[in-house]
C-alpha cells in the first residue's frame, strides 16, 4: 500500500480524543495502516459510541485521561514512546460553549498548552499536529474562504477558544518548535465534518439520525447557513499527509493549514434534503427565527489553495457522494448491528482511497511532491 508513503506502518502514535467521532475514525484508519497507536482520551461522549461499535479499546492502548490534567497527559506520552502526536481531544460544539464557556476554554486552550508542553518533554516525539476549527477565523460573513493567512478571531466562547488556541499554538512553533528543532509542528483547520457513527449533541446529520429513530421530523434552526460540508475521512486524510510530510521537511510544512471541501459549500437546508434522499427517510421542519437562539454564523467559507499548492492535498467526494456514504454509515446503528461497523468502516477507508487513487492525490498514490 503506497498510501502516505506506508510512513505509518510500525510507527508509534499518539492520539488525544480518540473516543470521539473523528477520533475514532483516525485511531481505527491508523491501525489499519500498521500503526500502534495510544489514545488519550475522556469516556466516549456519546452513546452510541463509534469508538464502542469499532471495539477500539481492544485495538489501540486506549489512556483514560483529561487533557487539562497536566501530569497524566505527560505520563502517558511518554510511556507511549510516541513518535507523531495528533491533539483532536477538545470541548467541539458552539452551543454547548454558550452554556460552559469557561470549561471550553480550559479544555480547548489551555488543554492544548498541555499537549504541546508534554511534546516538549517527551523525547521521542518528532512530529506534532494540533487540530483546530475554521471557526478560529474572525468571521465577517464574507462570500469568499478564509485564508491561513486571514485574522484569527470569534464571535462566540467555541470560536474564540479556537481562535486562541491557534495564537498559542503559533508562539509554541515560534518560540519552542523551531524548523530546526526536534518537533516539526502544524495547525490543521477544518469544520463541518460528517459521517458515519457520530452522535454530538446539537449537529445537523446525528440530530437528524436521532429524529429517524424517533420517527420525527428533523428541527432545523437555521436552514439558511451555509457551511462546507466535508465527509470525515477527507480532513483525516490531510492530518495524515500533513504529519508524514512534516517529519520529511519540517520547514516547509510547518503552520497552519486549511483542509475543506473545493465544492461541498451549500445551506443546510440542501444537506437535510441530501440527507432524505440518501437515506430514502426522515424528513425535516424549519424552525428558524426563534427569538432565544444564540449567534452562529449565517455564512462560513475555508478556502484548501495552500494545501494543494503544497501538499498535493485535495478533496475527493461530491456533495451527493458525501451524503450517501454518510448515511451508509449509520445504516449498522439503525438497524441494531453495531458489530457491522468495523466491516463498513473499513470499507468506506479503501472505498476513499480508491477514489483519491483515481484523481491521482498524492497521499494515495505515493506521489512525490516537486
Amino acid at each position: 500500500m503506497q498510501a502516505f508513503f506506508d510512513f505509518y506502518r510500525g510507527k508509534k502514535v499518539f492520539v488525544t480524543g480518540h473516543t470521539g467521532f473523528k477520533g475514532s475514525w483516525l485511531a481505527f484508519w491508523l491501525t489499519l495502516l500498521g500503526a500502534d497507536v495510544t489514545g488519550f482520551s475522556l469516556e466516549p461522549p456519546s452513546d452510541p459510541s463509534l469508538f464502542e461499535a469499532l471495539n477500539l479499546a481492544s485495538r489501540v492502548n486506549h489512556a483514560h485521561g483529561d487533557v487539562r490534567d497536566r501530569d497524566s497527559l505527560r505520563a502517558a506520552m511518554r510511556r507511549s514512546g510516541a513518535e507523531v502526536v495528533f491533539h483532536l481531544a477538545a470541548q467541539a460544539l458552539v452551543l454547548p460553549a454558550y452554556r460552559s464557556p469557561l470549561e471550553t476554554v480550559e479544555v480547548n486552550v489551555l488543554g492544548s498548552v498541555n499537549v504541546m508542553e508534554a511534546v516538549r518533554e517527551t523525547e521521542s516525539v518528532t512530529a506534532l499536529v494540533c487540530v483546530t476549527s475554521d471557526k478560529c477565523y474572525e468571521n465577517r460573513e464574507q462570500v469568499w474562504g478564509y485564508r491561513e493567512c486571514d485574522p484569527l478571531g470569534g464571535h462566540d466562547p467555541y470560536s474564540a477558544s479556537k481562535g486562541a488556541m491557534e495564537i498559542l499554538c503559533s508562539s509554541w512553533a515560534r518560540s519552542f518548535f523551531g524548523p530546526e528543532g526536534r518537533v516539526a509542528f502544524a495547525t490543521a483547520r477544518a469544520g463541518n465534518v460528517i459521517g458515519g457513527g457520530d452522535f454530538g449533541a446539537d449537529r445537523i446529520v446525528p440530530d437528524f439520525i436521532r429524529a429517524v429513530l424517533a420517527d420525527k421530523p428533523l428541527t432545523v434552526r437555521n436552514p439558511g447557513a451555509v457551511r462546507p460540508w466535508q465527509f470525515v475521512l477527507e480532513p483525516l486524510s490531510g492530518y495524515l499527509w500533513l504529519a508524514a510530510l512534516l517529519s520529511r521537511d519540517p520547514a516547509r510544512y510547518g503552520g497552519a493549514w486549511n483542509f475543506a471541501p473545493r465544492d461541498n459549500t451549500c445551506p443546510v437546508r440542501e444537506l437535510a434534503d441530501l440527507m432524505v434522499r440518501a437515506g430514502g427517510t426522515g424528513s425535516w421542519r424549519d424552525a428558524s427565527g426563534g427569538s432565544a437562539a444564540k449567534h452562529e454564523a449565517g455564512l462560513l467559507r475555508l478556502c484548501s489553495d495552500k494545501a494543494l499548492a503544497f501538499l498535493g492535498w485535495r478533496s475527493v467526494l461530491d456533495i451527493e457522494r458525501t451524503a450517501r456514504m454518510t448515511m451508509r454509515g449509520y445504516e449498522p446503528f439503525l438497524r441494531g448491528r453495531t458489530e457491522e461497523c468495523r466491516g463498513l468502516c473499513a470499507e468506506q477507508i479503501a472505498e476513499y482511497t480508491r477514489c483519491a487513487e483515481e484523481l491521482d492525490v498524492a497521499w494515495a498514490t505515493g506521489r512525490e511532491l516537486r
